[in-house]
């Protein structure tokens, strides 16, 4: 089965990051979107207009997020 995604055309100052930060609210979650798109460079900045795929995260990866936001930094 296919991973589900949402479809995000880009804007002039998108980048990995901060799409990650838009869809995920981690910004070094950008790898799954990153892996989601090979056939996009890995430029810092994204082109405006391209469309980009950004994998939908499953109910166990939001709890297990979630789980983790709850403990203290020193123990994550």
């Amino acid at each position: 089965m296919t991973q589900a995604c949402i479809e995000h055309i880009t804007s002039a100052s998108d980048r990995w990051d901060t799409l990650a930060w838009k869809y995920y609210g981690d910004a070094f979650a950008y790898g799954r979107i990153i892996r989601a798109n090979p056939a996009l460079d890995i430029g810092a900045v994204l082109p405006e207009g391209v469309r980009v795929w950004i994998p939908v995260l499953t109910h166990t990866e939001v709890q297990a997020k979630l789980r983790e936001e709850e403990l203290p930094p020193w123990k994550r």
